[in-house]
């Protein structure tokens, strides 16, 4: 047998429309974690949806309660010696809210439909979808192999990550000795441009605060108070002009990575040429806007970014002939690892204080997901990038960590695993909003490249091509 006898199959198999069919069943499990009508869905999807799929594969599963009232979670195992290497696995099966009614003729969120190159339904690219090309890929290696993978594997589901995976964290230090495994392989996010495979070593956190400028307790009217008292909305815009300029460059430069310092040399080496592809037709990249002298893919994935997700003041529905009585802004920093998250409200405060903005409140400062890494050069992470441009004979891009929030943070910290992320979406998916959709030849890339990565890691076990200490796949402490 050869890595041939793999993926072939599974390329087949996926040609066949098997994968289709899966992915159909799974979408049609309204698996929303944002609408408490349809917590019920969320431990269907684990039960009636994927643990069946699972038993016919080997694994040994388990639902487990979440400990802060989020979806269950569940844990597969399929060992097949513990001398064995060892991957543990991840995704989410709950999604986004479905908004019905909103989506393109002819398209619901609960229902998979095809149409020209992709595939539209919720969760199809977030996250239902990415998960089901890995477990269709190591089913088809199983078959190839009459039953035997050479490794064992570890998956765990969660049913709360579009509520920021509540709940994960303790049951992954709960459960760390049956969790201990040699590597994180998962999928989640978009790859830097449709046509390249993407490798990351982490991801992105993301932080947020408010900013509030309130000096009265009520509105005065314009008439007679317009040009004699503070107009919020004009000292907020001031004060978030003090913090970013007209192109989105951050002033506040102790945020930056290394203070601002330039991105090292085997930073800016691994994303020279980095294609980068919005995919979508409702944004597109800015040369100007954000830290000069950096190229897009360095600027999203080697750098911080500061966004305003919301302002309000006075009534927009109805405006008043009035001063308003405050302004708010929620605000957002996505930060690489490295940044301390903790001297993000300092650093603001000392910055807007000496810029004279001491009137401006900083308020509900909180990470909303923890950024984490595994500092590159990584033997593993060369590994996967070396067996997916073998199987699917295009170059795969590394990139030091996603742009988005993933909880990889979970399992670095708590089991000491290198982190593989290999997304399989794009940035013109439309996750989290209407039209949701999973191109099929990057899902086909997928399903031979991870064909081939399960094959490889088989085929190679403790030989995989690291070094004398790595190929000992020494067990991580727990917890």
């Amino acid at each position: 047998m050869t890595r041939s006898d793999a993926i072939a199959p599974a390329d087949a198999s996926f040609a066949s429309g098997r994968f289709e069919d899966r992915l159909a069943l799974l979408v049609a499990i309204r698996s929303c974690s944002q609408d408490p009508a349809l917590e019920p869905e969320l431990e269907r999807y684990l039960i009636g949806g994927i643990i069946p799929w699972l038993s016919g594969m080997g694994f040994r599963s388990e639902v487990h309660p979440n400990a802060r009232g989020g979806g269950p979670i569940l844990l597969s195992e399929r060992i097949e010696s513990p001398e064995l290497p060892t991957v543990i696995s991840y995704g989410h099966g709950d999604a986004v809210l479905g908004m019905d009614g909103e989506w393109s003729q002819g398209l619901v969120p609960w229902a998979l439909q095809r149409r020209h190159d992709r595939w539209y339904g919720r969760g199809t690219a977030d996250n239902k979808g990415q998960h089901v090309i890995n477990l269709f890929a190591l089913e088809a290696v199983l078959q190839a192999r009459d039953g035997r993978l050479g490794f064992n594997v570890k998956l765990v589901l969660e049913m709360a990550e579009e509520r920021g995976s509540i709940g994960l964290r303790e049951f992954v230090q709960v459960n760390a000795q049956r969790l201990a495994a040699d590597v994180f392989i998962a999928s989640d996010g978009p790859r830097g441009s449709p046509g390249m495979p993407t490798i990351a070593a982490g991801s992105r956190g993301n932080y947020h605060f408010d900013l509030i400028v309130a000096p009265r307790k009520g509105g005065v009217h314009s008439g007679h108070w317009g040009g004699l008292t503070d107009d919020p909305a004009i000292v907020l815009s001031h004060a978030l002009a003090a913090i970013c300029d007209r192109n989105g460059r951050i002033l506040v430069r102790d945020w930056l990575p290394e203070g601002g310092a330039p991105l090292p040399d085997r930073i800016r080496s691994m994303l020279e040429g980095c294609p980068l592809d919005p995919g979508t037709d409702a944004a597109r990249i800015e040369p100007d806007w954000g830290e000069p002298a950096l190229s897009p893919a360095e600027k999203l994935y080697a750098w911080n970014s500061f966004i305003v997700l919301s302002m309000l003041s006075g009534k927009p529905e109805q405006p008043m002939n009035a001063v308003a009585p405050d302004a708010i802004a929620h605000c957002q920093i996505r930060y690489v690892p490295g940044t301390d998250p903790e001297i993000i409200v300092p650093a603001l405060r000392r910055h807007l204080d000496a810029a004279g903005f001491q009137d401006v409140r900083i308020e509900n400062g909180r990470i909303g997901m923890p950024a984490s890494a595994t500092p590159l050069p990584n033997e593993w992470v060369e590994f996967v990038a070396r067996s997916f441009t073998e199987s699917l004979g295009i170059p795969s891009q590394v990139i030091p960590q996603v742009s988005g929030g993933m909880p990889g943070d979970v399992f670095q910290d708590v089991l000491s695993v290198p982190l593989v992320w290999i997304p399989h979406g794009h940035n013109g998916c439309k996750q989290h909003g209407p039209d949701e959709h999973l191109l099929i030849e990057v899902a086909r890339q997928g399903v031979r490249g991870f064909a081939g990565l399960w094959w490889d890691l088989g085929e190679r076990s403790g030989r995989v091509g690291l070094s004398a200490g790595a190929r000992r796949f020494a067990r991580p402490a727990s917890g």
